[in-house]
This record gives C-alpha cells, sequence and structure tokens, in this order.
C-alpha cells in the first residue's frame, strides 16, 4: 500500500535539479555579460595601444602640437574607455560567482527536500495501512479508499477495479461509515490534517475517528 501511495503522489523535484546543473554546466554563469564587457575593453586597449604608437611616431617626426594633443586625448579616452570596461568585467565575473553560490545552494535545498518529501511520503503510506486497518475495512475497501485519495472519481475507480460504478459506490460509503466521516472531502481531510497539525492533534483525531467507527458497528 504504501508503494501505491508513492505512486499516487509522485514528488520529483530532480528534474529542477537538473535543470539547475544544465544551466551552470553550459555556462550560465551570465557569461553573455561577461562577454560584453570583456570585448569593448579589449577593443579601447589595442587602441589606446596603437594611438601610442602614433602620438610617438608624431613627436619623432615633429608634428604640430595641436595634432598630438588631439592624438595624446584620444588615447587618454581609449585608456579611460578600457579602465570603465575593467571595471564592469570585474563586476560581472563578481556576480557569476555570487550567482553559482545561488545556484549550489538551491541545488542542495532540492536534493535535502526531495529526501524529506519521500520520507514523508513513506511515513503517509504507513500511516494510511495503519488507519485503514484501525478502521477495520476490507481489502476491497481500503483499494476503493485508496483510489479516492489519489482523487479518482467513482466512475474511474470502477474502471481501475473493472467492476461497476455501483459496487464501487456501496464500498466508497461502507469506508465512510466505518470511518465514522461523511464524505470524500472529509475523508481526505482526515489524512491531511494528521500532517499539518501537531502530533498529538493528529493522534488525537485517529483515536478519535476508531472509536466513533467502532461505536457505529
Amino acid at each position: 500500500m504504501t508503494h501505491e501511495m508513492e505512486k499516487a503522489t509522485p514528488v520529483e523535484p530532480a528534474h529542477h535539479t537538473a535543470g539547475v546543473r544544465a544551466r551552470d554546466d553550459d555556462g550560465g554563469d551570465d557569461r553573455p555579460g561577461v562577454a560584453t564587457a570583456g570585448v569593448p575593453a579589449a577593443l579601447f586597449l589595442v587602441i589606446a595601444f596603437f594611438l601610442v604608437l602614433d602620438v610617438i611616431s608624431d613627436v619623432r617626426e615633429g608634428a604640430s602640437a595641436g595634432h598630438i594633443a588631439f592624438e595624446v586625448a584620444a588615447t587618454l579616452l581609449s585608456l579611460g574607455g578600457f579602465a570603465a570596461m575593467w571595471r564592469l568585467l570585474q563586476a560581472e565575473r563578481s556576480r557569476a560567482r555570487e550567482l553559482k553560490v545561488e545556484l549550489d545552494g538551491t541545488r542542495a535545498d532540492l536534493v535535502r527536500w526531495h529526501a524529506e518529501a519521500q520520507e514523508l511520503l513513506k511515513g503517509l503510506g504507513a500511516a494510511i495501512d495503519r488507519q485503514f486497518d484501525g478502521w477495520g475495512l476490507s481489502p476491497a475497501e481500503r483499494e476503493v479508499g485508496l483510489l479516492l485519495l489519489k482523487g479518482l472519481s467513482l466512475k474511474e475507480a470502477a474502471e481501475a477495479r473493472q467492476t461497476s460504478e455501483r459496487t464501487v459506490r456501496q464500498q466508497a460509503l461502507a469506508v465512510y461509515r466505518k470511518a465514522g466521516l461523511a464524505g470524500r472531502a472529509e475523508l481526505a481531510a482526515f489524512f491531511l490534517e494528521d500532517l499539518l497539525l501537531p502530533r498529538e492533534g493528529g493522534e488525537r483525531r485517529a483515536r478519535e475517528g476508531a472509536s466513533q467507527s467502532q461505536g457505529d458497528d
């Protein structure tokens, strides 16, 4: 029965983990931003280098002061552009490192949550088995009760069990009667509240349901 509950409520965040891993391995660490800053920085540096060579050449050839001053200004502007792009590049790399740390943390959280969810599902399946035992359900009633908890309609449950819808309806009513519940909503709420309420509250509700079932019998 536990395995059936695990199939009924699959918790598979692994695809999210894989997605995080794929973005990380495929260069999802903001590399486009790094390239955007790195290429202009290299261009500014190359321009400044050639301008410096041109200034040196013009000085040796005795070019006019105005021409040399213009080239010096252009060189300084190129170096300023390089410095700005370099600072941006360093900021992008720092951001990329921060993103990687965040992604690693998210991946660890997903793995931990997946393990905790699997343990919870195993515990829930065992708890449902014990509660069905306490209510004294027959094998057929247990199966119908489980199908109802999975969210199947009476017609779908009948098709799954290869029986008539009328038979499934009678078995569902027997489950509700033995559990002391009004219907499907209370059946689902019974187990959901056991998950949400403190442990003492869940155990008290289970005892109340069992005692009411015995009183009805």
